[in-house]
Order: C-alpha cells, then sequence, then structure tokens
C-alpha cells in the first residue's frame, strides 16, 4: 500500500519518472527484443490502459483485429475467409489478395508523430503528460523513435498509430474489403490492377503521415486459389491449412514434450482449420 500511495503522490506532484527496463530476447519463432518494466510502471501502465482502451475502442474500425477485446486472429481469419467468400460471389470469380506487412513495426513508431495523433483526441493535458512518460521512457538506438515491445500501454498506441491508415483506406481510399492485425494487412478484390494502384497511395501515406515503410520482401500479390498466408494459415478459396513452419515447429515440440496441456493447445488451434489428418497425427504422437 506505501508503494501504490507512493505512486499516486508522484503522479499528482508529476515528479513521476518512469524506472529503466530490462531487456531480453524471445523466439516466437523469430527473435524480438523485450523490454520488461518495473512492477511499480506496470502497474501504472495498466491503470493508464484501462481508462484509454474503452476510449479510443469505439474510434477503430471493425476490421481491426489486434489486441482488442472480442477479436483476436482466429476471428481476423474468419472475417477474411468471409470477405473473400463475398469478392468472389460464392466462389464464382477470382479474388485477388494484396498482403503488406510495415517493416519493424514497433521500432520505427515516431514518438512525436504519435503525440500528436493523440493530443488531438485527448483534452486533459495531465493524462497525455502521464502518457508521454511512457513513450519517452524508451531507450530507443534512435532518439524519439520506437515503442518497447512489452508494455501493455504499447499494445493500445500501436492501435491509436495505425488507426490513422485505417481511416484513410475506409475514408479516403473508400476500400470496403481491409483486414488489418496490427501491421500485417490485407486488401481483396476481383481486379489485379486496382490492387496495384492502392499500393503505392498506401505505401506513400505509411511514409509521409507515420513514417512508417512497408517491408519489400513481405508485400504480396496473389489469387486467393493460390493461397495466401495470413497469420499463421494459409488461405484458400474453401478453407484454410497451418502455414508450414508452424506445423513443423509444432511437431518437433510435440515429438520432445508431449505434454497434455501442450497437445490440448495445438488440438485447440488446429480445431480452426481444415486439419483432421494433422489433428490425427498429433493424437498419435500424444499416445
Amino acid at each position: 500500500m506505501s508503494n501504490l500511495l507512493a505512486l499516486h503522490a508522484s503522479l499528482v506532484d508529476m515528479s513521476y519518472r518512469h524506472e529503466p527496463y530490462r531487456a531480453f530476447v524471445i523466439n516466437d519463432p523469430k527473435k524480438r527484443q523485450i523490454h520488461k518494466a518495473s512492477v511499480r510502471d506496470r502497474i501504472f501502465h495498466r491503470a493508464l490502459y484501462r481508462k484509454l482502451y474503452p476510449f479510443f475502442d469505439r474510434t477503430f474500425i471493425a476490421d481491426s483485429f489486434s489486441c482488442r477485446i472480442a477479436k483476436g486472429t482466429h476471428r481476423a481469419n474468419n472475417r477474411f475467409t468471409r470477405m473473400a467468400q463475398e469478392v468472389s460471389m460464392n466462389h464464382r470469380k477470382t479474388v485477388w489478395v494484396l498482403k503488406c506487412d510495415v517493416r519493424k513495426f514497433f521500432a520505427s513508431i515516431d514518438q512525436r508523430t504519435l503525440l500528436l495523433i493523440l493530443d488531438r483526441r485527448i483534452a486533459d493535458w495531465r493524462i497525455m503528460w502521464c502518457i508521454q512518460q511512457i513513450i519517452e521512457s524508451f531507450p530507443s538506438g534512435v532518439p524519439g523513435v520506437g515503442l518497447p515491445l512489452g508494455n501493455l500501454t504499447s499494445q493500445i498506441l500501436a492501435n491509436v498509430y495505425m488507426n490513422e491508415l485505417d481511416q484513410y483506406v475506409k475514408h479516403q481510399l473508400h476500400i470496403r474489403h481491409y483486414v488489418r492485425y496490427a501491421d500485417d494487412f490485407v486488401f481483396l478484390s476481383r481486379h489485379r490492377g486496382y490492387l496495384e494502384s492502392v499500393l503505392p497511395l498506401v505505401h506513400q501515406f505509411l511514409f509521409d503521415q507515420l513514417k512508417l515503410t512497408l517491408h519489400p520482401q513481405k508485400i504480396e500479390l496473389r489469387t486467393m486459389a493460390s493461397g495466401v498466408d495470413f497469420l499463421g494459415w494459409v488461405q484458400f478459396s474453401d478453407h484454410r491449412v497451418l502455414r508450414g513452419s508452424t506445423k513443423r515447429r509444432m511437431m518437433r515440440r510435440l515429438g520432445a514434450e508431449p505434454e497434455e496441456g501442450v497437445v490440448a493447445s495445438y488440438l485447440g488451434l488446429l480445431g480452426h482449420g481444415n486439419t483432421f489428418g494433422l489433428a490425427e497425427a498429433v493424437h498419435n504422437l500424444a499416445c
């Protein structure tokens, strides 16, 4: 209680200063650097998040699925499937999909731009001061750039940042068939040429307004019939299968430690796709 009271007092008199992070690396499966805040700061993050989330969530588009209540990767994939069916007129037309990924997303977020976006929405200067303490606490290699992977607040702030793209896509480009999860997003159309014309507009908006760039090796334009790799699954016109790398990683782990909880977790994942044969193989490994 004394620590909580001290934290409260430091916020009231604005003497609060964010403590240093503890950095470590994880592989999930690709290498990521996580920055863990102190317990004191994480309590502050949670309190701020509880105020920011309901305020901003109602401003987000329905087809943004990252770190939101009643959303997530499975619902994003289901929405993608329904959009593909709608665009294809129930599999009667070819569906083209433009898939994009922001290069080094969290490490590239411009802090000043983010604060300006927040300032347009938040009238209370004291809340802005609190947010600024967290945003500017991150010791990135480039001053004024980046949000830490590990902060709860980074999730809502990243969505606020990318909501600028969502609003541009919906209200200026007037694109209906668009799904975003964090920095991964897709556009669907029956016309390849239309998506080719959209790509430079999105690239320019990200660069000019958000100081972000698309990952050149992760831009794909292909038909649904050829398979679209999105959020861990390869989507086809009438079914989806688990990504090959995910399947190999799963089988390696089950071969090493087929624990009951791990098996149940993977079977739950496989229930979201067309994976009868793979689920049988998981059962066999567990026996």
